[in-house]
């Protein structure tokens, strides 16, 4: 691949909901632009962009790919993201990696589900976007009824730069409403306006003029005086508009019939901004704190992104990476302001979906790739060892579905723990946590197809099988009252004996104090030297349970009296009895169980408000606050773990998908006594197989 400057570079990201026909695009436009010389089909596993068994398995994407495509002597760097809201991390990484933003719409279903939340992704970093409405070959495809609905539920100037030519069956090309031409089939072939559509044309042209004059006060003079605007005026004041995020472009196309597809390549070199003309790179010296502004030019201090991380079984982790400022060398050192470690950078790499290109140098603007840096994980940013700088990270969602996992065999326990290292690296969106009270590893992501897939990654990359469940609910138990009582151990087996004997008293503490252990023995009835060995007893209780096997908390133990033998005494035997002796005291000092109060944050449109709030009342779930934002009210309330479990699955349900929430551990609180019985009887039917 040839070199090219900053000005010749553009870096793309494609969004839209599932299925809108983003890989489709990504496809033709490498077809297009020379890259393959076959169109590529989701259907059949045949295009660059979807090479991950899953994604040809399920035909969808669940990667984001980097497909660079060579048009009229510039770079388009097209990063092809997933659709599924379950992979919003693979998103997040390529909104920061990329200039603008194209994002389709499907021509019959109009504006869906996941159009709303990633023009919302893209909000977030002030990303440019235009919107391309796709799949106009298809039966009842409409143009204008997706224009309308885009207008409707899409905040912003949304203006049509194109028109289609025909529709489904009939559908053979577009107009351009700013030169007025007519482009036809899969080569563009340029022609004149069809006479039935001239009219419609020329009004949208005179929208296109009068939103082109609006970006600049010259401009707008001029039009008042002229009534007109020359083309390339006309360009220079919507390409502005588009960049400063004023006008945001509609066109049309098949992507699949490879029409549109040109004059859109076209427009992207027209309107999208270069590294040069996007915003400004701004950085936070590390070594001073202050915030500071570097130019995308070779000259600068290196800053460079790390956006994704890939964990291949055979070559290592692949680490992907957008420069901003400075180059990148291959067999070069640079220095990773995050983890604050040097690495080695070895050959570097141009990527085309799987394909790499050896590349000796990756230039400010463009993106590239490195394998097995040791230190660098996603959103850390690469600098200079002697001017140390970080680029603003990725902000990623915290995981909300949780699944207990388990290996399937004992040789999958052997290589379970590095496996899930590499793919939680791999994955920002991906968490594993061990639940000490439950013995279980709690594996959480996005969503149920999420953890499906990362199951599948697991046997597929890494040779583990695991199998999955619903997550135990890591309940707590604790005292209400004090309690005393009394245990004696004597064991005689033929030589030196054991005996103890134990008076204790339990007494609740404040949620959250967890243990306390004191002594109020009298001398001479128990040594010193075994009141830790009381300790260590009722320690092993605390971890193990009295009433339903789970940890005992913000209880505390007072030894207040005992006996010894002179002989038999030991620390074994105090252990047994002070272990005894608290069980004996928390069943009498009515024993209650605790279970895990979630805060949740859930962001709803006004329609699905009342639905949503039915929802939460039959899961015990306490609202404590509501708030209008625009068209959307954000729900607080707390709410049991153990009611919640399934809630993304549920809430997607209720708001047909454009629902989103947010958790975090509140507190822990006693559970209501009807369903405490129920815990406990089936623990100790659980005690009984065992």
């Amino acid at each position: 691949m040839k070199d090219y400057r900053v000005e010749q570079l553009r870096n793309l990201v494609l969004l839209s909901h599932g299925g809108a026909g983003k890989t489709s695009l990504t496809e033709a436009m490498l077809y297009d632009s020379g890259g393959v010389s076959r169109l590529g089909r989701v259907e059949d596993g045949t295009t660059a962009s979807d090479y991950d068994p899953e994604e040809i398995r399920r035909k969808i994407s669940v990667n984001t790919s980097v497909i660079p495509c060579e048009w009229r002597e510039h770079k388009i760097n097209v990063l092809d993201t997933p659709g599924y809201a379950d992979f919003v991390g693979e998103v997040k990484g390529a909104l920061r990696a990329a200039d603008g933003a194209i994002i389709l719409v499907d021509a019959v279903s109009g504006v869906e589900v996941g159009t709303e939340l990633v023009w919302e992704y893209a909000d977030e970093v002030n990303l440019p976007r235009m919107l391309f409405v796709n799949k106009m070959d298809r039966e009842n495809a409409d143009f204008l009824q997706a224009l309308n609905q885009a207008k409707a539920s899409l905040p912003g100037n949304i203006i049509p730069f194109q028109l289609p030519i025909g529709a489904q069956q009939a559908f053979e090309g577009v107009v351009d409403l700013v030169s007025m031409r007519a482009y036809r089939g899969e080569k563009a072939e340029e022609g004149d306006i069809p006479e039935d559509l001239r009219a419609e044309a020329e009004s949208y042209h005179l929208q296109l003029v009068e939103a082109a004059a609006e970006t600049d006060d010259a401009l707008l003079e001029k039009y008042f005086e002229e009534e007109t605007l020359t083309d390339e005026e006309i360009r220079q004041g919507l390409a502005a508009g588009f960049v400063n995020k004023v006008i945001m472009p509609v066109f049309c196309g098949s992507a699949l019939e490879n029409v549109g597809v040109r004059p859109l390549l076209d427009a992207v070199l027209e309107y999208l901004p270069s590294p040069v003309d996007a915003a400004d790179v701004q950085v936070t010296n590390a070594a001073t704190g202050e915030e500071e502004i570097l130019e995308p030019a070779p000259q600068s201090p290196l800053a460079a992104l790390v956006f994704k991380t890939l964990a291949d079984p055979y070559v290592g982790k692949l680490t992907y990476f957008r420069v901003f400022a400075g180059a990148m060398e291959s067999d070069s050192r640079v220095f990773n302001c995050n983890q604050g470690e040097e690495e080695r950078v070895g050959q570097l790499f141009f990527l085309r979906g799987k394909e790499q290109e050896p590349a000796d140098r990756v230039p400010p603007g463009d993106i590239g790739a490195v394998a097995k840096l040791q230190e660098t994980t996603t959103g850390d940013t690469l600098c200079d060892k002697d001017y140390p700088v970080t680029l603003p990270p990725i902000a990623f969602p915290h995981p909300f579905f949780s699944a207990a996992i388990a290996p399937k065999t004992k040789a999958d326990l052997d290589k379970l723990g590095s496996a899930l290292g590499r793919l939680t690296e791999e994955d920002s969106t991906l968490r594993v946590d061990r639940e000490s009270s439950t013995r279980e590893t709690v594996l959480s992501g996005m969503g149920e197809s999420h953890i499906d897939i990362a199951a599948r990654r697991l046997h597929s990359k890494f040779g583990v099988e695991i199998v999955t469940s619903v997550p135990k609910v890591p309940y707590r138990e604790t005292v209400t009252k004090v309690a005393t009582s009394q245990y004696r151990h004597k064991k005689q087996t033929g030589g030196a004996g054991q005996f103890a004997e134990v008076w204790l008293r339990v007494e609740p503490l404040e949620r959250g104090a967890g243990f306390e252990y004191d002594s109020e023995v009298r001398e001479g009835h128990i040594s010193k030297s075994f009141i830790p060995s009381i300790q260590k007893g009722i320690k092993q209780v605390l971890a193990q349970g009295v009433i339903a096997h789970y940890p005992v908390v913000d209880v505390k133990g007072v030894v207040y009296d005992g006996k010894e033998h002179p002989v038999d005494s030991k620390d074994i035997a105090f252990q047994i009895a002070g272990r005894e002796a608290f069980k004996l005291a928390v069943r009498d000092a009515a024993p209650v169980l605790l279970e895990p109060i979630m805060l949740f944050t859930i962001t709803v449109r006004d329609a699905n408000m009342g639905d949503v709030l039915g929802d939460l009342n039959t899961k015990r779930a306490r609202v404590v606050g509501t708030e209008q934002k625009g068209d959307k009210s954000i729900i607080t309330a707390q709410a049991p773990l153990a009611e919640m479990q399934s809630y993304a699955t549920d809430l997607r349900s209720i708001t047909q998908g454009r629902g989103v929430f947010s958790m975090e551990f509140l507190d822990y609180e006693e559970v209501p006594k009807h369903l405490a019985d129920e815990i406990i009887a089936r623990a100790r039917v659980v005690e009984e197989k065992e």
